[in-house]
């Protein structure tokens, strides 16, 4: 039946057959027997079908729920039996918000030097794709905002705060302040992240609340490519402090914090609420609690 499960989770994630097969391996005719013959098992009808996948019956989003649980539970007893036979291996699958993907190095680097057989698979991904990912089983921790938005059922570690702060020229306008406030950054032509990300979301609130109006100058899904403009004189920003230290500055750059309000938000790791975890994910939450500690030294 574990194969069954996992043919239903892949058609609810996909919602098309023929990629559902193709994520699971199969062909579309194996996955839709298997789903039949999950249905006739169950006694009940699971998909609404037509011409093509509708969605799935009341009946069927129970069933997908069970799924999730079951697939989980068979997947961290696999880890556990071979944990305990050859110690931690496999991979790992972390997905982090663009904001706090230089971070993820803190709790990668100290986990590879204690389990050395671990890989490593790092995502750059929405808050809201790290929640729905994880909760499809296709990750197995995200980093992203805690305090926010809401997070659902998922076992939380707070890692740090972020507050913000101006990226500009020396030679622009703010550039030679000590400190800006929200309302004094409404006015600079900025470049920011795409809306779907939840840190422009909190950009866009913030400026909002203090009269301004965002309406960037340029719109990327990456800090890089952000971080690569402001670095020529001629843009400006608002990025995590954090973040801006780990990208390093340079002479073209001045990273001037941003006050009134001073805005503060959680970052942290995310990952199933599921017991037992998966060695892995135990490991990696325990690893993440370490990293906590220096962090909030730091």
């Amino acid at each position: 039946m574990l194969d069954k499960l996992e043919y239903l989770m892949a058609l609810a994630r996909e919602e098309h057959f023929g990629r559902a097969a193709d994520v699971c391996g199969v062909t579309q005719p194996t996955l839709s027997a298997g789903i039949k013959q999950l249905e006739e098992q169950l006694g009940v009808m699971l998909v609404r079908r037509g011409s093509r996948f509708i969605g799935l019956t009341p009946e069927g989003q129970r069933t997908l729920d069970w799924a999730r649980r079951i697939v989980g539970d068979s997947r961290a007893m696999r880890q556990e039996i071979t944990a305990l036979k050859k110690g931690l291996t496999g991979r790992l699958k972390i997905a982090a918000i663009p904001t706090a993907l230089a971070m993820v190095a803190a709790i990668t680097t100290p986990f590879r030097a204690r389990h050395p057989d671990v890989r490593f698979t790092i995502l750059s991904q929405t808050s809201i794709q790290i929640l729905t990912h994880l909760e499809n089983l296709e990750i197995d921790a995200g980093i992203t905002y805690l305090d926010n938005e809401p997070l659902g059922r998922v076992n939380t570690v707070p890692l740090y705060q972020e507050r913000y702060q101006l990226l500009t020229a020396p030679d622009a306008p703010l550039g030679n302040r000590q400190r800006v406030t929200w309302a004094e950054v409404a006015q600079v032509p900025l470049c920011l992240l795409t809306p779907d990300m939840q840190n422009r979301r909190i950009i866009d609130g913030l400026l909002r609340s203090a009269g301004g109006d965002p309406q960037p100058t340029l719109e990327s899904n990456s800090v890089v490519v952000l971080f690569a403009h402001v670095r020529t004189g001629r843009w400006a920003t608002v990025m995590p402090s954090k973040l801006a230290e780990t990208l390093g500055l340079t002479d073209t750059i001045r990273a001037i914090p941003i006050v009134e309000p001073e805005a503060v938000h959680t970052i942290g790791l995310v990952a199933p609420a599921r017991e037992p975890m998966t060695p892995l994910t135990a490991a990696l939450v325990a690893e993440a609690r370490r990293a906590a500690k220096e962090m909030g030294e730091a």
